[in-house]
């Protein structure tokens, strides 16, 4: 997590934003190692009075460099296994397209590995943009992703989708991508991340955003994703067991504009599922839906009202790296 900080985008909302990343944080150090990204030490030590007395501070390690935006999701390097050793992929980021300011988050990668965190570990820089909120894996070779994002002009517009797929199909080991050609959460600016979406839960389960309102926004394209997910079958050609997952009723911002809530960004860590909510009574329809979804797994809420203020939650703001590199993190004094 890269924690943010007074001069960020979320000043307006910090105390509030704040209590969201110490939620997660709690319940992320209590089962597995956190990394949490701050600006200095000054920085670090009112992150560390914050989660005093809530989180595992043995299983928390804090780097220090500097950084635009919070959402690591897309600027931290995505780990693949190469030889069965980690690897980690530096892509190139341009602030969604082009949208912000992010110089410093298109170091964020190499200025992350430049800590030492990961002891050593093999990385490589690719010449594509990419963000992790951008692309959905199963594990099992099958990659699900949106047109409207990884088409865009404003990521590779030198690059067909015959070369995208190429390049997608090349580092992660794929044997084939799903292009969904609907889909998108009013409020988002990511060009319709598939992470506001369609998730998989099981090499066999999506879980997708659903809209049974006619009069929203969201009825018709919504419609149009579901209906294109019933056409797409596993690699064994067995259709999909897909999950849909309400809307919650609009929340706007103080311009009036609608936010991108929805239970579609989930975060999936050891042991539990964190689940993004909003004071809505489609919150219990979600988490009871990903519950059956994730029958192994604690289904553990998170108030995310005040993250959606900057268009992302809880998927947005994490990235998970193996645990051959972050128990190796922890180890380091």
């Amino acid at each position: 997590m890269a924690w943010p900080e007074p001069g960020g985008d979320f000043g307006p909302w910090l105390p509030q934003v704040e209590r969201n990343y110490c939620d997660a944080a709690r319940e992320i150090s209590r089962r597995q190692g956190l990394i949490i990204a701050c600006r200095d030490s000054g920085h670090r030590k009112h992150i560390e009075g914050l989660l005093s007395g809530a989180a595992d501070m043995a299983r928390v390690i804090f780097v220090e460099f500097p950084y635009n935006d919070c959402w690591v999701r897309d600027t931290a390097p995505i780990t693949v296994l190469s030889d069965g050793q980690p690897l980690l992929l530096d892509f190139q980021f341009n602030g969604w397209g082009g949208k912000h300011d992010c110089a410093l988050d298109a170091q964020l990668a190499q200025n992350l590995i430049a800590t030492g965190i990961f002891d050593g570990a093999a990385q490589e820089k690719v010449p594509m943009v990419l963000e992790g909120g951008s692309i959905e894996v199963d594990g099992r070779g099958t990659l699900l992703t949106s047109k409207r994002c990884l088409l865009n002009v404003n990521r590779n517009p030198s690059m067909t989708r015959d070369d995208i797929e190429a390049a997608l199909t090349q580092r992660f080991g794929l044997s084939r991508v799903l292009w969904l050609d609907f889909g998108h959460v009013e409020g988002d600016d990511t060009d319709s991340h598939i992470d506001t979406l369609a998730r998989f839960c099981s090499p066999d389960t999506i879980a997708y955003t659903a809209c049974d309102d006619p009069e929203d926004s969201h009825y018709i394209e919504c419609g149009l994703m579901r209906d294109q997910l019933t056409e797409f079958a596993t690699a064994d050609g067995k259709p999909y067991t897909l999950v849909p997952l309400p809307m919650p009723k609009a929340i706007h911002d103080e311009d009036g504009l609608r936010l991108p809530a929805g239970y579609a960004n989930f975060l999936i860590i050891n042991g539990a599922v964190l689940v993004p909510v909003y004071d809505d009574p489609a919150d219990a329809v979600a988490l009871q839906r990903l519950a059956g979804c994730f029958p192994d797994r604690d289904i553990v809420p998170i108030d995310c009202r005040p993250l959606i203020h900057q268009y992302g939650s809880l998927h947005c703001a994490t990235m998970q790296f193996p645990q051959a590199l972050s128990i190796a993190a922890l180890r380091k004094p």
